[in-house]
């Protein structure tokens, strides 16, 4: 048995044009979104998934969450801070852990919403899941992102199961 090796990148193509996708602004309240960041903590592989796709999934999630925090928001808004990261807050590696929180809901939420659009493609590159191993991940990603969007609101969680 012989192996043959076939390049997929051939010796006169050109090197892929690596760009870094302009970050989401948010209204001003909330911080900006950054695709990059999404795209390397959320493990969605840039040769699978499109900037644009990343882009809609992000914007969607920042549309769902925003109507989910806008309430409360608006009750901040009234007592005198201006953006999310005025409202005391611990801070965290220099951040206001409601930044934080706001863009793990905001994360999780459009890493779910890609799973769910392109089932068929792999999002890590190496080819390791199937159609029937994503259901359960988008169960969780939106089970995260509620989890993030109730810790903003200071609200507790709570499983109840119906016997």
């Amino acid at each position: 048995m012989t192996a043959t090796f076939i390049p997929t990148v051939l010796p006169d193509d050109p090197a892929p044009v690596v760009t870094t996708p302009a970050p989401i602004v948010t209204g001003g309240w909330f911080p900006p979104i950054d695709p990059a960041l999404f795209r390397d903590e959320q493990r969605v592989d840039a040769n699978a998934i499109t900037d644009a796709r990343v882009r809609q999934a992000l914007i969607a999630a920042i549309i769902r969450v925003g109507r989910d925090l806008e309430e409360w928001r608006l009750g901040q808004v009234t007592a005198g801070f201006a953006t999310l990261d005025q409202v005391p807050a611990l801070r965290i590696d220099d951040q206001s852990e409601l930044a934080i929180l706001y863009r793990r809901a905001v994360f999780t939420a459009a890493k779910a919403e890609i799973i769910e659009r392109f089932v068929d493609v792999d999002l890590t590159g190496r080819g390791e899941r199937e159609a029937s191993q994503l259901d359960p991940s988008v169960a969780e990603l939106r089970r995260d992102s509620v989890h993030a969007v109730r810790e903003i609101l200071g609200v507790g969680r709570m499983t109840v199961d119906l016997i």
